[in-house]
C-alpha cells in the first residue's frame, strides 16, 4: 500500500481514539459518528478511507460527487451531500445519496420533495443552522428555525433527521465552546417541540480543528477533512 494511503489508515485510527476521549471526557456513553469530507480527493483515496473503517463520506459539490461517484466502493459506505446545494442541481443527485446535509431554504426543500416523488423515496436532510449569522455562510437564523421546520415538515417526501451548523473557528476555546452549547441549546429545544414529521436524531457539528469539543458538548456526527486526508488537497 502506498505511503500516502497508509497515513489516512493511520488517520482514521487517531480520529476514532480522540472521539472515543472526547466521549469518555463528557461522561457520554453513545456513539458519534465520523463523516470523511472527501472534496478534492479522488475516489482511490477515498476508498483507502473506507478501507480503513470510515462508514461515512460527503461531498460539497455536485459536479466532483458525479465524478467520482462510480469509482467510491458504496457497498462499504453511505454518501452523503454536505455542500450548498442549488435547486436546480437535486435532480442529479437525488438518487445518488442517503441524506443532504444543508438544507437551508424552503425553495430548496420544495425541489428535493418533488425530486424525491420522482424516485419513489423519501430523502433525509439536516437543516442546516446560521448559527453566528456569517453572511458567507447559508442557513437557517435560530430565530426563524422553529417556523421553518413547520413548513418544511408538511412535505411527504422529505424527512428532517436533525440539525447541522459550522460556526466560525475560534481561538478562544471558551467561545468556541459556548457557541456550541449555544446549537446544542436550540437542538434540545426543538427536540423538545415534536414537530410531526421532524425528528431529532442528528447533531452535526464539528470540524477537523475543533471536533473534540463539539463533542464534549454533544456532537452526535462529526465532519472530518484535513485531519483524515492531510492538510493537502489530491486529485
Amino acid at each position: 500500500m502506498q505511503k500516502e494511503y497508509l497515513t489516512i489508515s493511520e488517520n482514521v485510527a487517531i480520529i476514532k481514539n480522540n472521539v472515543q476521549k472526547a466521549l469518555v471526557r463528557s461522561g457520554r456513553t453513545d456513539k458519534v459518528t465520523v463523516l470523511a469530507a472527501s472534496k478534492m480527493n479522488s475516489a482511490d483515496r477515498i476508498n483507502a478511507a473506507i478501507d480503513s473503517g470510515i462508514e461515512y463520506i460527503g461531498e460539497n459539490k455536485v459536479q466532483e460527487l458525479l465524478e467520482k461517484y462510480d469509482g467510491i466502493n458504496k457497498d462499504k459506505v453511505t454518501v452523503h451531500f454536505i455542500g450548498h446545494l442549488q435547486s436546480n442541481k437535486v435532480k442529479y443527485i437525488i438518487d445518488k445519496v442517503d441524506m443532504i446535509q444543508s438544507l437551508d431554504s424552503v425553495s430548496l426543500a420544495k425541489e428535493i420533495d418533488k425530486q424525491a416523488k420522482k424516485h419513489g423515496i423519501v430523502m433525509k436532510v439536516l437543516v442546516e443552522v446560521n448559527i453566528c449569522a456569517e453572511e458567507s455562510k447559508s442557513g437557517v437564523s435560530p430565530e426563524q428555525l422553529e417556523e421553518f421546520l413547520i413548513e418544511v415538515s408538511k412535505f411527504e417526501n422529505i424527512r428532517v433527521k436533525g440539525l447541522m451548523s459550522i460556526p466560525p473557528i475560534m481561538t478562544d476555546e471558551d467561545t468556541q465552546r459556548k457557541i456550541f452549547q449555544k446549537i446544542m441549546k436550540i437542538y434540545v429545544d426543538i427536540s423538545s417541540k415534536n414537530i410531526d414529521n421532524i425528528d431529532m436524531d442528528i447533531l452535526s457539528m464539528g470540524m477537523s480543528d475543533d471536533y473534540e469539543l463539539a463533542i464534549e458538548e454533544g456532537s452526535t456526527m462529526i465532519r472530518v477533512g484535513s485531519s483524515l486526508f492531510g492538510k493537502r488537497n489530491y486529485q
